[in-house]
């Protein structure tokens, strides 16, 4: 029997999945997304998660003579941090979140209170290790058993920190994703070409991308606010005006980023991978899930920088603590710097082809 000249084709099956292989093995966007990524996720929780030891829990005093000996006993205790407040402003700093209960002197020789808000997180376990505190003191004849308080301090729950941080990071995908995205298409779709030859200026050009954005951002916003307060009680401490301009100023801060990245891309896989770029470092880092102060010191500059970060904190102090514009001319500052810079460069490396 003569042998066949050719030997038989492989399976067809083995050939596509060789083609399969090849091309996840070409594309180094896949190779990140999937092996890349998740250490840089676990790096980046690590840092923020790391351990640290156990943290002292902070307690707030009120500042009066007669509070001295229950303050003593609390700083007696290892796991408790104790602050001395005005007793005007006792309140309002239990309400900011300075401290996880408020003790009050007893008057008259009374026990003293422990103020506390169950909503939020910690505070009912940090209200008892008060307690026990002071109980502990309570052997000398100067301290006597505490009386445990109840009281309302809105804008403390996980849910009042998460709403403004979701708020942001919609913002951001807004932006940067919607800008950048928009311009790319009309490179690839060769309608910037057209565009090109008549007397428009690239300063109007650009300009009107950011004006779009900044309407459909302040519906963003509304919504999201009224809908947590609907969902979730929300309660904004301060005014929504506030609120609105703190979001215009984050949407051209992100709009203006969103230029940047689409101003020479000429494709979409390019512009995938720009817009990757400028978002997954503040998805990481910027407070949107939990508070950048779980950041290690020397990180706190670089995330303090982002202007997702910025975003988020003239938020939560608006909306959480009632603060006024004056009061978050810092991360405004960092904003106005992203907008005017990245406007600037995008104008200037900007292309119609």
């Amino acid at each position: 029997m003569t042998e066949p000249l050719l030997e038989p084709p492989p399976s067809s099956f083995v050939q596509l999945l060789l083609a399969r292989v090849r091309d996840f093995v070409r594309e180094p966007g896949v190779l990140f997304w999937v092996f890349g990524f998740p250490i840089v996720l676990a790096v980046s929780l690590g840092l923020a998660f790391r351990e640290k030891g156990p943290e002292r829990v902070p307690v707030l005093v009120v500042d009066a003579p007669e509070a001295a000996a229950a303050r003593g006993a609390l700083e007696a205790s290892p796991l408790l941090s104790v602050r001395a407040v005005a007793a005007p402003g006792a309140a309002d700093a239990l309400r900011r979140g300075d401290g996880l209960v408020l003790v009050r002197p007893g008057t008259a020789g009374g026990a003293p209170t422990v103020e506390h808000d169950p909503g939020r997180p910690g505070a009912p376990a940090a209200a008892a290790l008060a307690a026990d505190a002071l109980e502990r003191g309570a052997g000398r004849k100067d301290v006597v058993s505490p009386a445990l308080v109840r009281v309302d301090a809105p804008g403390r729950r996980y849910v009042d920190f998460l709403i403004p941080g979701l708020v942001g990071m919609t913002l951001m995908g807004g932006g940067i994703w919607g800008v950048g995205y928009g311009l790319v298409s009309m490179r690839v779709r060769r309608l910037l070409k057209r565009l090109a030859a008549t007397p428009m200026s690239r300063r109007a050009f650009l300009g009107s991308f950011l004006v779009h954005r900044v309407g459909l951002a302040l519906v963003e916003v509304c919504f999201l606010l009224a809908f947590g307060a609907l969902a979730f009680d929300l309660r904004i401490a301060g005014s929504l005006a506030d609120a609105l301009v703190v979001g215009l100023l984050g949407t051209l801060a992100f709009g203006a980023l969103g230029l940047l990245v689409g101003s020479r891309a000429q494709n979409m896989e390019t512009a995938n991978g720009l817009m990757n770029l400028a978002t997954l470092p503040m998805w990481l880092l910027s407070g949107v899930f939990f508070s950048t102060s779980n950041f290690p010191t020397w990180l706190r500059p670089v995330v303090d920088a982002l202007p997702l970060t910025a975003l988020n904190d003239a938020l939560r102090l608006v909306v959480n603590d009632g603060a006024s514009l004056a009061a978050c001319a810092g991360p405004l500052a960092v904003l106005a710097a992203w907008t005017a810079g990245s406007f600037a460069v995008a104008l200037r490396i900007f292309r119609w082809v």
